[in-house]
């Protein structure tokens, strides 16, 4: 069984168009490359057309991907803003009273440079379905465990 993969509605709708273009515009193109490197003769030593062969097996390769995030996804609704869920802004607290601000996304939203985690995350994970004043500890990857106040939930 598939993992759900949370999206916002905006990263829905932008898989859904990549979906769109890759299956109407880029399989075309694709295959126009593959048509044009065979007129060229013997495909067994065709540089153009094995680089249109592999280019078509990328696309071919995202649009399963993309259908199957789409089949799986799970579209971030309103949340209770007591509780930490997909979408929540949480302000916490390490033992050496430094504040660190996460936001929980789903997987494709991540970017830890800017305080985006996955709810896949060892972070995120740990806390989801948290409450303000909660504490919480986690083993990072590198088994280092640290352990963080939920201060605030937006």
């Amino acid at each position: 069984m598939a993992d759900i993969e949370y999206l916002t509605k905006e990263e829905y709708k932008a898989k859904e168009e990549r979906l769109n273009y890759l299956k109407t515009v880029a399989r075309i193109e694709v295959a126009n490359k593959i048509e044009v490197a065979r007129s060229f003769g013997d495909i067994s030593e065709n540089a153009e057309y094995d680089a249109a062969r592999e280019e078509e097996a990328q696309v071919e390769q995202e649009i399963m991907e993309i259908d199957n995030t789409l089949r799986t996804a799970k579209i971030i609704a309103k949340k209770d803003a007591g509780i930490v869920n997909v979408g929540s802004t949480v302000v916490v607290v390490d033992e050496d009273d430094e504040e660190e601000t996460y936001t929980i996304t789903g997987s494709y939203g991540s970017d830890p440079l800017k305080g985006l985690i996955s709810n896949q995350s060892p972070i995120g994970s740990a806390l989801l379905g948290k409450k303000k004043g909660d504490e919480v500890s986690i083993t990072l990857p590198n088994k280092k465990v640290i352990t963080y106040k939920i201060k605030n939930i937006k």
